[in-house]
């Protein structure tokens, strides 16, 4: 297999690289709006948990409606973070996150907006061309109240890549 380096000569895609990502830097990453059909659809085939499929369920529990499965609530977010953000970085992806939570349910028509906060940046100790970010990603629903909470680490390919410590 053939890798050549991603460099800004050769990815003319990419405007925003691990330099450019600041601590305490916030971006509004735009709204995105679920329908009861999207709500059930995701369900359907991902968590199918009554208060997911119907609103008979979601009235039966402690919802009290219709409400989307928090990963589907995680998907949107993702969406939203890759359509107005991701998509013009050298996002390697993920190692994974360390905090995630569901602290109101989000209910057909909902709309619902993403913030995202960089907390901390470090160059990768074994790999010079690739720096850590940590992100707490935050998503509102048009009350204010905020209804998802994730905190992790995203993978940015250095636009000048350092040499690894000793």
């Amino acid at each position: 297999m053939n890798m050549t380096a991603t460099t800004p000569e050769n990815s003319p895609h990419i405007r925003i690289w691990w330099e450019d990502l600041e601590v305490g830097q916030t971006r509004d990453l735009g709204s995105i709006s679920p329908t009861k059909e999207e709500i059930i659809a995701f369900a359907s085939q991902f968590d199918p948990q009554p208060f997911h499929l119907s609103e008979e369920g979601g009235q039966a529990s402690v919802f009290g409606a219709l409400s989307a499965s928090g990963w589907h609530t995680c998907a949107m977010a993702m969406r939203l973070m890759v359509t107005n953000f991701l998509h013009e970085t050298s996002s390697l992806g993920s190692p994974g996150l360390e905090s995630l939570k569901w602290t109101k349910p989000v209910y057909p028509g909902d709309v619902l907006r993403l913030q995202h906060t960089i907390t901390e940046k470090r160059a990768m100790s074994k790999r010079p061309d690739v720096g850590l970010v940590r992100t707490v990603w935050e998503m509102f629903n048009q009350h204010g109240d905020k209804v998802l909470h994730m905190e992790g680490y995203g993978m940015f390919r250095r636009r000048e890549p350092g040499t690894p410590p000793q």
